[in-house]
């Protein structure tokens, strides 16, 4: 068939009528796409960066790497002339004139997508060089009246922008001066995007007097060109003017270009001022969300409704390139969650125990914590081979030299080698952590050092196995504390470098998103390859500053480094106890944590089968209405028995007693209150918790609070109080718990109710006996004939 001139012509109108989003231009064909980078070293962002591309099929090349870099440092001063050094030698090499070449960045930059979007958005600009852009300008400003009018979208050709922080006049507060903007992922305030990490730079220069290159009342953050895109004849021609220093400033060079009316029509130049292929992060935070749609994961723009191919996390946005890079390209989504979790694994299950990576264990005690002696029974449960584990333990408390020289005592032989720093050497805890990083750097043979504070409850006895099998730099287990939102890592950072949430962090907390997390914080507990102490992390006062607590300035020191952290809740490992109004004054102290560590004190005082009461009927009726179960681990009998040892103000079993209302007992015992040892408070909470709800299966209607004004221990002995006359209780019903063992600690003893001639002569340790109180159940206490029998009793709701 044969078309007129008349309708070819029509066409040909048509076409020029319209942008070529209508009549598309013959598309390039996506392998005379080469992406072009320059990296002298591997980072984490920069395999960040490859596995970005290597998602979306990009062919890259990589220069400079073996190089040293000689750019300068973009925190003290402009530089990168290196990289334009390095791609113009490249290009020599490079003969296909129709070739199109993309230069980035690496260290903090993600692919969104692939080269069939890029290409076809750079043929849609309609120029053979396309710059990224943004709204602010550097590294001259005054150079900002020659830079040519935009209908819309942002002026200046892409830069890193310029950060000044200084001291407004007021003690502690800070002025930033550039137009920063709300960040991605959960800041709170405009000023919070910008300090995220230059306002934690400034405070930290300013305060610690480390002027350096630094000006202490100003510091200025620059960067270089983060993104262009065109044919390889244009940006030769482009480049063919270098003759720079490898410390002087690429941005400044291609500015100049730019702002040159004839170079930038001669090499035919524009801007991507409406973020469609590149997206730099600096004065744009407020512009950028996740997209989530179809099992993909984008960055938009929502100022100008683009969804940028290539985003860059240039100047202080590095933290929020590595919060989206939780998602992009499609590393976490809703509908498939966590889709690299399971890359790069280091199995472990091959292995011998003999060929395990060998850890040093660095435990911290630095504050009076409960539970210490749990914690170490934990410790030796860990399943890792103790052979191929050294210890470090620090212990800055004298409170806890008992439970610390007990497990050296019985257990410090299991392990490889055992260094033991104690409460006579007056250590700090920044020196402290300092020196057990130190043990495994200096240690040819470590492979990796496990941090531990003992605050941390490990359930998971394989969650060293499975931190090194992530194989990560940093990576710490996610816990939380119980019934909070407090857990062991930060998902943003506030404006002073604290504490901020992030819009994910408790979807992350609650498990509802699961996955491994690239976060600006860390604590309590987590695993570091120790090559990184020998490498990148070699300054030995990593935990030290003047300003920030010694895991503040741990975390600082390790993102200054380009060393990412990662938290992961792919797996339950525990939880972290409350240290809060933890007191030392008893012998016992951990049996007063029922109200700050609820769920550790059941666990270690609450009988192991208490929670099977009621599914496996565990509740006998040894006599009518008397029912009996189990209520009290062997080690809440000891610590209780122990506790009214040590008080050791015992009544003298006579009928006038001041402790009690009325002053006169008409059956009286040898016994101690628990008001008196200060535990009354936490024996309601007891009651309540764990007693209340059998009672109210077992005398179905009854409703009890709990009120108990008589609690006590009893102390039945053949020489003292040998057995108790028949009595009515001053309650409604009674609990009586045996804290010790017939037959081991002593003979005879028991309980008879007179009224039904019914006998408990072998009573359970840790078992409870409730009966009614007054009226039906007249009882008695029988002879203890040898040996020292110990019971609690609480007559409740009299």
């Amino acid at each position: 068939m044969n078309l007129s001139p008349l309708l070819l012509f029509s066409g040909i109108f048509i076409c020029a009528l319209f942008p070529p989003t209508s009549c598309e231009q013959q598309r390039v064909p996506e392998e005379k796409l080469l992406v072009v980078t320059v990296a002298t070293k591997e980072t984490d962002g920069f395999r960040r960066f490859l596995r970005s591309a290597k998602h979306f099929n990009y062919t890259v090349k990589v220069l400079g790497q073996g190089e040293k870099w000689r750019g300068g440092d973009y925190l003290s001063s402009p530089g990168g002339g290196q990289k334009v050094r390095l791609l113009k030698e490249a290009l020599v090499e490079m003969k296909d004139e129709n070739q199109i070449i993309l230069f980035i960045d690496s260290f903090d930059v993600l692919f969104a997508s692939g080269p069939k979007e890029l290409l076809k958005k750079f043929q849609q600009a309609r120029h053979k060089v396309v710059f990224s852009s943004e709204s602010l300008i550097w590294p001259d400003r005054h150079l900002e009246d020659k830079h040519p009018h935009v209908r819309e979208g942002n002026r200046f050709l892409g830069s890193g922008g310029e950060e000044e922080c200084g001291n407004n006049g007021e003690k502690g507060v800070f002025v930033v001066f550039t137009n920063v903007v709300v960040r991605v992922g959960g800041a709170s305030s405009i000023k919070e995007a910008a300090w995220a990490l230059t306002g934690e730079e400034c405070l930290l220069q300013r305060r610690e007097g480390n002027v350096g290159n630094y000006n202490p009342n100003v510091l200025k953050l620059s960067a270089d060109i983060h993104g262009f895109i065109g044919y390889l004849s244009n940006i030769k021609e482009m480049v063919a003017d270098w003759t720079g220093e490898d410390k002087d400033s690429d941005q400044l060079f291609f500015t100049k270009i730019y702002i040159n009316p004839d170079k930038r029509k001669s090499i035919n130049i524009t801007l991507d001022s409406k973020c469609r292929m590149f997206q730099n992060l600096h004065g744009a935070l407020d512009e950028v969300v996740l997209k989530f749609e179809d099992g993909r994961v984008r960055a938009r723009n929502v100022f100008y409704d683009t969804l940028p191919v290539i985003i860059h996390g240039n100047g202080p946005t590095k933290l929020q390139i590595n919060y989206l890079g939780n998602y992009i390209p499609n590393t976490w989504t809703f509908e498939n969650g966590c889709t690299v979790c399971h890359e790069d694994l280091r199995p472990l299950t091959a292995l011998k125990e003999s060929e395990y990576p060998l850890v040093v264990i660095g435990i911290f005690i630095h504050q009076p914590t409960p539970f210490v002696t749990v914690f170490f029974e934990r410790l030796l449960k860990l399943q890792y081979p103790k052979n191929r584990l050294k210890l470090f333990i620090y212990n800055k408390e004298t409170h806890h030299e008992r439970q610390v020289s007990s497990f050296l005592q019985h257990h410090g032989s299991l392990y490889q080698d055992v260094k033991f720093i104690g409460p006579e050497e007056e250590m700090d805890e920044a020196a402290s952590r300092n020196l057990g990083f130190d043990m495994c750097r200096k240690d040819d043979d470590c492979d990796y050092f496990f941090s531990l504070d003992v605050e941390v409850v490990l359930k998971n006895e394989n969650t060293l196995k499975i931190l090194i099998e992530q194989n990560l730099p940093v990576v710490a287990p996610m816990i939380t504390r119980t019934g909070r939102l407090w857990s062991n890592f930060w998902g943003a950072l506030s404006a002073d470098g604290y504490y901020a949430r992030s819009e994910d962090y408790v979807d992350i907390v609650q498990g509802l998103r699961q996955g491994v997390w690239n976060v600006p914080y860390v604590s309590s507990v987590y695993l570091m390859k120790a090559n990184l102490l020998r490498s990148e992390l070699t300054d030995y006062e990593l935990f030290n500053s003047h300003i920030l607590d010694p895991d503040m300035a741990y975390c600082h020191n390790i993102r200054n480094k380009g060393v990412f952290m990662y938290v992961t809740n792919m797996h339950t490992f525990g939880r972290i106890l409350s240290t809060e109004n933890y007191q030392t004054s008893h012998l016992h102290n951990d049996l007063w944590q029922i109200f700050e560590n609820p769920v550790d004190w059941q666990e270690r005082y609450i009988h192991e089968n208490y929670t099977r009461i009621m599914k496996d009927k565990l509740v006998e009726t040894p006599c009518p209405d008397v029912y009996w179960f189990p209520i009290f681990s062997n080690v809440a009998c000891d610590h209780l028995v122990e506790e009214m040892e040590h008080y050791g103000r015992w009544s003298g079993g006579d009928n006038v007693d001041k402790r009690i209302q009325g002053g006169y007992e008409n059956v009286p015992t040898i016994d101690i209150h628990m008001n008196q040892i200060n535990f009354e408070k936490n024996w309601q909470q007891f009651l309540m918790n764990y007693i209340a709800p059998i009672t109210e299966k077992m005398y179905p209607g009854y409703h009890t609070q709990c009120s108990t004004p008589l609690n006590f221990v009893v102390r039945y002995k053949p020489d003292e109080q040998p057995l108790l006359r028949p009595h009515h209780d001053a309650s409604t019903f009674t609990i009586n718990i045996a804290l010790n063992s017939k037959g081991v600690d002593y003979q005879g003893g028991g309980c008879r109710f007179l009224r039904y001639d019914c006998s408990i002569q072998a009573p359970r340790k840790g078992w409870a006996l409730m009966h009614p109180g007054r009226l039906t159940h007249y009882h008695e206490g029988l002879p203890t004939t040898a040996g020292v029998r110990y019971i609690a009793v609480s007559f409740v709701d009299p």
